[in-house]
């Protein structure tokens, strides 16, 4: 594999992560949305990637699969009489978005990315260091 091919892989993986981290930012901003577009409450959403092969290249590469909701985990119950959307009981269901776990996710997508850029800064710094001995 040349130096510009492992430049394209890493390059791939930062937009996968990218993409996660962007979900991830949705998912944090709507943990009080009591109302979404579908109606009810707001549903967490999950990433899901995909090795594919580049038919010019031969490269494998992630991409983003699908965006999904999450159906296997519990909506909130929040008792809120009060509340507009609020049942007979005064429980209002509220997001499946747990701050901490929306929270380590962000995290690791994040170090993800920066290791792919690492992948990338010491790539640059191969390729600079053979056009050097070229010299």
């Amino acid at each position: 594999m040349d130096l510009m091919q492992i430049m394209k892989v890493s390059g791939s993986g930062m937009a996968a992560q990218s993409a996660r981290m962007k979900v991830i930012s949705e998912n944090i901003a709507n943990v009080d949305s009591a109302e979404g577009d579908r109606g009810g409450p707001y549903r967490r959403q999950v990433v899901s990637f995909q090795t594919v092969t580049d038919n010019a290249t031969g490269l494998k590469k992630v991409k983003v699969a699908s965006v999904t909701p999450d159906y296997h985990s519990p909506m909130r119950q929040v008792f809120d009489p009060t509340h507009p959307a609020a049942n007979a009981q005064g429980f209002v269901e509220m997001p499946n978005v747990d701050t901490v776990i929306e929270s380590t996710d962000l995290r690791e997508a994040s170090r993800a990315y920066e290791a792919n850029i690492n992948v990338i800064e010491n790539t640059k710094n191969m390729m600079a260091r053979s056009l050097d001995l070229m010299r």
